[in-house]
């Protein structure tokens, strides 16, 4: 029997041109059986993408924030009956069909909750994205950049960037610009966290299902991400980046965390 396999892509007032690549490069694969477009724009002017009968459009204007949309979806395919759910950005999209190909490993090993591909830019240089737990200075760090020799040392182990990018390999964080959720594991760890409007919600996800389940870095397929990095553009975005970097730390501990060492220090012997 056929696994059902559902995604969802949450919409906000992005460009049409950029959505119609993300969406038909999902439905050019035979695999997917639902696309949920959640859209917390204030209009809904994006509804005239919904023209497969494979995709379900839900309009959204409270605006609730992207990983509560993102639940929206999730708990619909979970009624269902979706055993796989793929999380994807607006500006994320693929070439060949990596679907199937991300969905056949994660069937053949029962213990991964959760998954992303390896991520490129459009010059095809690679996103650096499975990273450590981050503790504040992991924050602190990656925003100042600097002194350069510091900063280097700590940004090459915090995103294992000197592992090989052909090594398939366990990490606590995974980004969510592209992530393949096992859906029963789902049910057992539980869904985004609302209390994060956007930014930390799926490092949250991934530090809850990496304590129980893998969550696997799987470089053997790629997708393209436009990383705009929006926070260190906007204002507003940064304060938002702000208020879930407080949201998470209160959550998880801000200089006294063993759970982040431990795990963190299970990811680093994978390579010794």
């Amino acid at each position: 029997m056929k696994n059902k396999v559902t995604s969802c892509i949450v919409l906000y007032r992005n460009d049409f041109q950029m959505l119609e690549r993300a969406i038909q490069s999902l439905l050019n694969s035979n695999a997917i059986d639902k696309l949920f477009l959640v859209d917390n724009s204030p209009t809904d002017d994006l509804k005239v993408l919904a023209v497969d009968s494979r995709i379900d459009y839900f309009y959204n204007p409270s605006n609730p924030g992207f990983g509560a949309a993102h639940n929206i979806a999730i708990i619909k395919s979970i009624e269902a009956g979706s055993k796989y759910h793929f999380v994807i950005n607006p500006d994320a999209y693929f070439e060949e069909d990596i679907i199937i190909t991300m969905v056949d490993f994660m069937n053949q090993n029962k213990d991964i909750g959760m998954m992303m591909p390896k991520v490129l830019n459009e010059d095809g240089s690679i996103q650096h994205l499975p990273k450590l737990l981050p503790s504040p200075y992991s924050i602190l760090m990656r925003k100042l950049k600097k002194p350069s020799g510091i900063y280097n040392k700590f940004i090459n182990q915090y995103e294992l960037r000197s592992i090989d990018q052909d090594v398939i390999y366990n990490v606590p964080v995974l980004s969510g610009c592209f992530t393949l959720l096992n859906l029963e594991a789902i049910k057992e760890v539980g869904m985004y966290d609302d209390n994060y409007f956007m930014y930390f919600e799926d490092w949250d996800l991934s530090r809850r299902m990496n304590t129980r389940y893998k969550t696997i870095y799987f470089p053997k397929v790629s997708i393209y991400h436009g990383y705009d990095s929006g926070a260190n553009k906007s204002s507003k975005l940064f304060k938002i980046f702000i208020n879930s970097a407080i949201t998470y730390f209160n959550k998880w501990g801000w200089f006294f965390d063993s759970e982040r060492k431990r795990l963190n220090k299970k990811a680093l012997s994978q390579f010794n």
